[in-house]
């Protein structure tokens, strides 16, 4: 196992594309832990699998040091920086038994013929392969195929990181939440350093310790789930946490309020802004209310949708899209207006989290 230092990192594809100063991965300047769980979370395009690469070995960045512990592996080969990697789609040995494509990693590295029956029979357990070990592989489902991935990742004690790319893609959706649990059990037994990357927010969730957020090649938060949800950063960490995300509205500051919709919202004194920013108000779809007509910001609704224990009410602010969540059992009137819990209030400048408001 090793901590994982990221060093002013960039990246850009071509020579050129970096003299231009257009870069795949803008800088990075992290440390991931020894034996810690995160997530590279962001949409299509964002990054994180280039981040995740160059962790790997599969690419070498145009800029910056990647150190395991404090050793230098930025131009060392994958192998010899002695980590498991699991692929969006199965790599196995299709002519292999499922149990030989687990012990293959182990042989390969002069494990005792007990400690590999062991370990093998343990990965099969857990991956309910059991009555399948002396299968071959070809045969095999493409969700089943994946778990032999996931297990000759997991298979190993000696790595220093096992980096997975959204390696539930190909799973049956039934099966994701068992092989999460799986995964996070795992983490917690072995204290391996984990680094998953996944363009879904339940997978990042629900498995890591903490999660970096990416977006146009740039880390705009690492924080735990709690962190991105209480108090996102930036407003795209707004949007892409949360279902549904963040309300974020354009506003105008004039002394400690935010003008917005004709109306006033109070937001305390502390903050600085520059001159010329582009402010805007961001608040969670909890913590806006519905209240009648003449007790807040008025509001049309639109459309309501019943999830059974609550309501997702998607009204219009002033020709703005808001959403609001309404308990189970709460009227909804046809006219209204919105209040806004003043705890749960952020201000943004150009996207990005106005520090030290009262």
């Amino acid at each position: 196992m090793a901590a994982i230092r990221l060093d002013h990192i960039r990246h850009a594809y071509t020579p050129e594309l970096a003299r231009a100063g257009t870069y795949a991965l803008r800088e990075v300047d992290h440390l991931f832990e020894d034996g810690g769980a995160y997530a590279l979370l962001g949409p299509s395009g964002c990054g994180k699998t280039t981040l995740l690469n160059i962790i790997s070995g599969l690419l070498t960045p145009s800029e910056g040091t990647l150190r395991f512990d404090e050793r230098d592996v930025t131009t060392l080969t994958p192998e010899a920086r002695n980590i498991a990697q699991v692929f969006q789609f199965p790599v196995i040995y299709d002519t292999m038994s499922v149990a030989d494509n687990l012990a293959f990693p182990l042989r390969n590295r002069k494990v005792p013929k007990p400690e590999i029956e062991r370990r093998v029979g343990d990965m099969l357990r857990r991956l309910g392969l059991e009555a399948k070990a002396g299968r071959r592989a070809q045969g095999l489902t493409a969700d089943e195929k994946q778990k032999i991935s996931l297990g000759r990742g997991l298979v190993r004690s000696d790595v220093n990181a096992i980096l997975f790319d959204e390696p539930l893609t190909v799973i049956d959706p039934h099966m994701k939440w068992q092989l999460r649990s799986q995964l996070k059990e795992l983490h917690r037994q072995f204290r391996t350093t984990m680094i998953y990357v996944t363009h879904d927010q339940t997978e990042a969730l629900t498995f890591a310790e903490k999660v970096v957020v990416m977006t146009e090649g740039q880390v705009v938060q690492i924080g735990t789930p709690e962190e991105l949800f209480e108090r996102p950063r930036h407003t795209f960490v707004g949007y892409f946490i949360g279902s549904p995300g963040m309300n974020v509205l354009p506003c105008r500051l004039e002394g400690e309020d935010a003008v917005l919709a004709g109306g006033r919202v109070r937001l305390g004194g502390g903050a600085r802004v520059a001159s010329g920013a582009r402010t805007e108000l961001g608040i969670r779809p909890e913590f806006v209310r519905l209240v009648p007509r003449g007790q807040g910001l008025p509001v049309q609704v639109r459309r309501v949708e019943d999830l059974g224990a609550e309501r997702v009410v998607r009204a219009e602010l002033d020709g703005q899209k808001i959403v609001s969540i309404v308990p189970e059992g709460v009227a909804v009137p046809t006219e209204a207006d919105v209040a806004f819990a003043p705890e749960a209030l952020h201000l943004y400048a150009d996207s990005w989290l106005v520090e030290g408001r009262a």
